[in-house]
């Protein structure tokens, strides 16, 4: 690359009053691409997703269920998503259904008539989405005294009480707890959000009730599974993997708050839940079996993150015989996803409903360890890899903070970071060395500009640093951008939304990608399987200053000034076809012409496709009013050969599928 001083730059600055330093022999960019040079093979399970409950993204979000708080165990004191109406008194009671769900509802109809029906009303994740010419299953325990002879009146209703979309009656309860369940199907209804569930009675008396259930139909009609338009949103992004269950999720605030796998399978009725570690309740519905469920159904692997021995609150489990336990629950795991018939746990799966076992290639031991000042974790995950390994000598390691004991398959390096640091990093992983047979995995990792969702700064930022990815994906073999799912129907502190800047947002009736999502889907749709040899000049520089950064509330020390590249690339082929992928981000607020010059081959077509994805600025973004403000567009475009000119839109996302032979 043509490089520049930092004194000629300031030198340059003063002269012109721009911070934006081209070659200064005003060159326009070259890119060079040497078809004919591999420094790698393009790994096949490079765009992945990673999950986790937060921001609501399963209760409230990709988890079908329609109710909030459907067990009442998410803050009893105020009994979330949940009021009374009609006079009805209703109060959190230890009158158990079972000894997992072990209170339930108690509401009290005394004061209520035939003019003034009482109960209870749901409010859902901030509305209920309604549709027309839809069935929603509805399903609730109850019991009740035997002065009590209903019936329960059950209805989906707009939130002021005008509109009744569907209805139905029970009759029947008794002393004893039983299942109620029917179907609500509207009409030809306008779609909206601002609903609720209620379920009332024109008779006095006294009933409980315990999980309270609507569900709509689901992807691929999946018995308790997820929602739709979520779930064609990731199915539209070709991902290869599902990192799960998550990061901070997998580790709870407190060990007893731990993702417990064998709590999360089995009838829901018999599920718990726990506490998230992001202070709201997770029903478990959406449990080890649901995420497996999950993967099928977009036909990509598990990547599966065992507990590992360390709690958010930076307690941990000594390792030694006070971790055999927890090694030998990661073991037990890792059978009900691939064991057989045979096995207790593959058995049980079975048992769940689905015979065969799953495909599984990488376990994960842990989560960002690295916060895990005790210095436990190279013995933890000892501990966990002889044992894995034993056991399952096929499956790849992947650690989650560097460990000198053992040698792991994989290192996951997390990175959330502004645009200017992701492409003043876009770079590092070519310098990264070959030296050993350890991979890395990029498990988290973000532009975090934008909010609720990234803007077009945040995906350039993105962009820039997936050209550094796929460039060196001989050693990146996975990565998964995070957090995956927000909430943005309550985005102040404590409500929908706990961690800005994420990938897919939604409501309760709707739901968008952000620019962010437009570019990873154009990087996991475009590419070939052999990484080329590639070589620049005249690459634009700008200089930057690093934020005063703060630890424990006390500034840093201010990094020195930098500079730092505004136009990235890489370039990829398909073996078979011979087409080569040129991806090209231009992070200008200007149109930037780049020549491209092509060697080691004898033609390229002079027609190609394009796909462009720009903005007019960097704070345009997308939102649930306006979904694809922000989105790719494909193209033909001429003009193309060996060496051509293309001049690249300002704050834009180019590729081009180029014909070669």
């Amino acid at each position: 690359m043509n490089t520049i001083t930092l004194r000629s730059y300031i030198i340059l600055l003063l002269v012109t009053g721009t911070s934006v330093l081209q070659a200064a022999t005003n060159s326009i960019p070259l890119l060079q691409i040497k078809a004919d040079q591999s420094t790698g093979r393009l790994s096949p399970m490079l765009y992945g997703l990673m999950t986790e409950e937060i921001n609501y993204s399963y209760e409230g979000g990709l988890y079908g269920e329609l109710i909030g708080n459907r067990t009442f165990k998410g803050n009893t004191n105020e009994l979330k998503f949940w009021s009374a109406t009609g006079g009805a008194i209703i109060s959190v009671d230890t009158n158990a259904l079972n000894s997992t769900l072990n209170w339930s509802l108690k509401v009290d109809t005394s004061d209520t008539s035939a003019s003034s029906p009482a109960g209870i009303v749901n409010h859902g994740y901030w509305g209920i989405p309604v549709r027309p010419n839809t069935s929603y299953q509805v399903s609730f325990y109850a019991r009740t005294t035997y002065s009590f002879s209903g019936p329960l009146k059950v209805s989906l209703e707009s939130a002021d009480g005008k509109t009744i979309y569907a209805s139905a009656e029970f009759s029947g309860l008794t002393s004893d707890w039983q299942q109620f369940m029917t179907l609500l199907t509207t009409k030809n209804v306008t779609p909206s959000k601002d609903n609720v569930l209620k379920i009332t009675t024109t008779e006095p008396g006294t009933f409980w009730f315990q999980q309270v259930s609507l569900f709509p139909p689901t992807y691929k009609n999946r018995l308790n599974g997820n929602r739709p338009d979520l779930m064609q949103l990731l199915a539209d992004m070709n991902p290869k993997f599902l990192r799960l269950p998550g990061g901070n999720y997998l580790e709870g605030r407190t060990i007893d708050e731990r993702f417990e796998w064998t709590n999360t399978v089995g009838p829901i009725q018999e599920r718990a839940g726990h506490e998230s570690p992001w202070n709201y309740w997770s029903t478990d519905g959406l449990g080890l079996l649901e995420y497996l469920e999950w993967c099928e159904d977009l036909n990509i692997q598990p990547v599966l993150a065992v507990y590992a021995g360390y709690s958010l609150n930076h307690t941990h489990i000594n390792p030694g015989d006070d971790m055999k336990p927890y090694v030998q629950d990661a073991l037990d795991e890792i059978e009900y996803v691939i064991g057989d018939a045979n096995t207790k746990w593959g058995a049980q799966r079975i048992r769940d409903g689905h015979t065969a076992p799953f495909p599984l290639n990488y376990i994960e031991v842990g989560n960002e360890d690295q916060f895990d000042h005790s210095g436990s974790y190279d013995a933890r995950f000892t501990q966990f890899f002889d044992a894995i390994k034993a056991k399952y000598p096929q499956l790849q390691i992947i650690a989650t903070t560097k460990v000198k004991s053992r040698a792991p398959d994989l290192l996951d390096e997390h990175y959330y970071r502004s645009e200017e640091e992701m492409e003043a990093h876009a770079l590092d992983y070519d310098s990264y060395p070959r030296t050993n047979n350890m991979k890395i995995f990029c498990g988290e990792w973000a532009t975090r500009v934008g909010s609720p969702t990234p803007n077009m700064a945040g995906a350039l930022g993105d962009a820039a640093w997936m050209t550094g990815m796929e460039r060196n994906s001989d050693l990146v073999v996975i990565s998964s951008y995070a957090p995956l799912f927000v909430n943005v129907s309550d985005l102040k502190r404590g409500g929908s939304m706990q961690w800005p800047t994420d990938l897919i947002g939604y409501d309760a009736l709707n739901s968008y990608g952000s620019p962010s999502y437009y570019a990873q889907k154009m990087f996991s749709l475009y590419h070939g399987d052999t990484i080329l040899g590639t070589d620049s000049t005249n690459i634009p520089m700008q200089l930057w200053q690093p934020p005063i950064k703060m630890r424990n509330g006390v500034p840093q020390p201010r990094q020195p000034a930098q500079m730092i590249r505004k136009v990235f690339f890489d370039a990829t082929r398909d073996s078979d076809s011979g087409t080569i992928f040129l991806k090209m981000v231009n992070t200008l607020g200007t149109p930037q012409p780049v020549e491209v010059q092509i060697s080691g081959v004898t033609s390229v077509e002079a027609t190609g496709k394009a796909i462009v994805m720009k903005a007019d600025s960097q704070d345009a973004t997308n939102s649930i009013e306006h979904p694809k403000n922000v989105a790719p567009v494909e193209k033909t475009m001429g003009g193309l050969g060996k060496d051509f000119t293309k001049t690249l839109p300002p704050y834009s996302i180019t590729i081009l599928e180029l014909q070669a032979k």
